[in-house]
């Protein structure tokens, strides 16, 4: 019991240092009292960056980072999940502050959109990071103008995949030419010290029979209490 408790205290530190998922954005209501509370007490906030067209941007949140291409005059043009372009051709309506049932429901039906927002926006109170990426990268950042007009021209909806189309792979396409995610990386490979671990069997196998004991012997619950295990033994 003991191991168990320590392998589940393990991924879970794990998990929570991963920076995996899309931009979070606040309702308008939120928004809306965060400015307030900002009036009321103001923060001493160091300048922003001095910023060129083409420069990516990184914004990091609490559990995710969020990646932009500068396109100067304080414009950022960025990639997130928003089911709204689906939905209708309004522009005003689109680019409306994205909201965070737009967001879920976006992640959910894989629906995207390529947009420009303010800087101030895009960074929603965040310290901003520039071109941090071009020391981890190995291919040669293009031209700052080549990487803004190739941000330009994908302006508009696109798929939407949290593993395989996100903001990261956008930006990474635009400045180096080919689309990659680091986080995505980082997930794949938690996923896969989870299955390495045989602790996992031994885990599905309790939480198999905890729901058999509570809902019966039935095919719902009985097969994925073998075939759940199994698969983690044999992969592992």
């Amino acid at each position: 019991m003991l191991q168990l408790l320590t392998f589940l205290v393990e991924k879970l530190c794990l998990l929570s240092r991963f920076r995996l998922f899309e931009s979070s954005w606040a309702d308008a209501e939120d928004r809306d009292r965060d400015q307030e509370d900002r009036e009321r007490h103001p923060q001493h906030r160091g300048p922003l960056p001095l910023l060129r067209r083409g420069d990516l941007l990184e914004v990091p949140r609490t559990i995710f980072t969020h990646y932009g291409i500068y396109l100067g005059e304080s414009k950022v043009a960025h990639l997130i999940p928003d089911i709204l372009p689906v939905l209708t051709s309004d522009q005003k309506l689109i680019s409306s502050v994205i909201s965070n049932k737009r967001l879920i429901v976006g992640c959910m039906c894989k629906c995207a959109t390529v947009r420009v927002d303010t800087l101030e926006d895009f960074a929603y109170g965040s310290k901003i990071l520039v071109n941090r990426m071009d020391k981890m990268v190995k291919n040669q950042a293009f031209p700052n103008e080549d990487v803004a007009k190739r941000a330009e021209k994908l302006i508009g909806a696109i798929p939407y995949s949290l593993l395989w189309n996100n903001c990261e792979h956008f930006v990474t396409y635009c400045r180096y030419g080919a689309a990659a995610s680091r986080q995505t990386e980082k997930f794949c490979e938690f996923l896969k010290s989870i299955i390495r671990d045989q602790r996992s069997v031994i885990v599905t196998v309790l939480l198999g029979v905890i729901s058999i004991v509570c809902y019966g012997m039935a095919p719902s619950t009985t097969l994925p209490t073998i075939l759940i295990p199994f698969t983690l033994w044999m992969a592992g």
